[in-house]
């Protein structure tokens, strides 16, 4: 019976996150008969959308060894700079001067934003070879200072039907946020199992040493990984805003923290080298269904926090477990 045990470990810890998935919904499901309803299943989809845009890009900087805390605030200035651009434009009194935004250029600017600040993260991290910990810690009170001062700490509102469509709209009986996520999910993938982007992420994540004597360019990768979490971060901040209508100065607090779990959850190795875009899914899946539970079951919200800092603490002993083994 134990030798049979051992030769089915490697298939078991395989699908771990599938199996950690099934039991979730199905204890869910004894307990609540609102969880397996078409209303819920597709509100369940909506809501780990972002977690899944923004995982996906912290995935990708996993993968090297890295790390970025940043993403939340991230998220929450690039929304709050396409909601004050999109409603207000940029006026210029001194100049006699108003510039007015469309929908695509103020959609365009939002993630651009991201994207800078992921580049910035990139830059100081291999320019000045700071710990990723470090350098996107600064850079979360950095945007999180931003987005007040962009915002005047008062939420931007009233951004129209055509913008709330992103969010909130159904294309071809799915949500609009849904086929987003599955598009990124689909080039993310597409990259890192077949280009040669893909294979470097891994090679740094492996051994950066190795990678760099094999004829790597570290920082340049590196910078490329930073700037896609950004990307994917002002993705993430865009749709936020459009399913609320609204550019919170506050959203995107804690998010970072879901992307993490998802990540882990889903077998990427916080040392590098290990993990995929699809394992991140599946982790993303599992922490919307907690969350979507734990509400459900009218689990305080304060309890809701406690339960899902011990699930990001048990996937990350898991991990460390997996890498000893290995």
């Amino acid at each position: 019976m134990q030798l049979s045990l051992e030769s089915h470990k490697p298939t078991l810890a395989r699908f771990q996150s599938l199996i950690a998935l099934f039991v979730l919904c199905l204890g869910i499901s004894l307990m609540s008969d609102k969880f397996l309803t078409v209303a819920n299943f597709w509100n369940v989809l909506r809501q780990i959308s972002v977690n899944v845009c923004i995982s996906t890009g912290m995935t990708l900087v996993v993968l090297t060894a890295g790390i970025d805390l940043s993403v939340g605030s991230v998220l929450a200035l690039s929304g709050a700079i396409t909601a004050g651009l999109l409603r207000n434009g940029i006026p210029m009194p001194s100049a006699n001067l108003f510039i007015g935004f469309t929908l695509l250029g103020s959609i365009l600017a939002g993630i651009l934003t991201g994207s800078g600040l992921g580049w910035f993260n990139g830059w100081a991290i291999t320019r000045f070879s700071l710990p990723p910990f470090v350098a996107t810690l600064a850079m979360l009170t950095i945007a999180r200072g931003l987005t007040m001062l962009w915002t005047g700490g008062f939420p931007i509102t009233g951004l129209g039907d055509s913008f709330t469509y992103l969010g909130t709209g159904w294309l071809i009986g799915i949500p609009v946020p849904v086929w987003i996520s599955g598009l990124i999910v689909a080039i993310a993938t597409l990259i890192t199992n077949k280009t040669r982007l893909g294979r470097y992420i891994y090679a740094i994540g492996g051994s950066e040493s190795a990678a760099r004597l094999s004829g790597v360019n570290i920082e340049r990768i590196k910078m490329v990984v930073y700037t896609l979490a950004g990307t994917l971060a002002g993705v993430g901040g865009l749709l936020v805003t459009s399913r609320l209508d609204s550019a919170q100065p506050n959203a995107g607090i804690s998010y970072e923290l879901d992307s993490i779990a998802a990540v882990v959850i889903g077998g990427t190795s916080l040392s590098g080298g290990r993990g995929s875009i699809l394992g991140t899914v599946q982790g993303a899946i599992i922490i919307g269904v907690l969350n979507n539970g734990l509400v459900l079951l009218n689990v305080s919200p304060f309890w809701q926090q406690v339960v899902k800092g011990f699930v990001i603490l048990l996937a990350v002993i898991i991990d460390q477990k997996s890498s000893k083994r290995e």
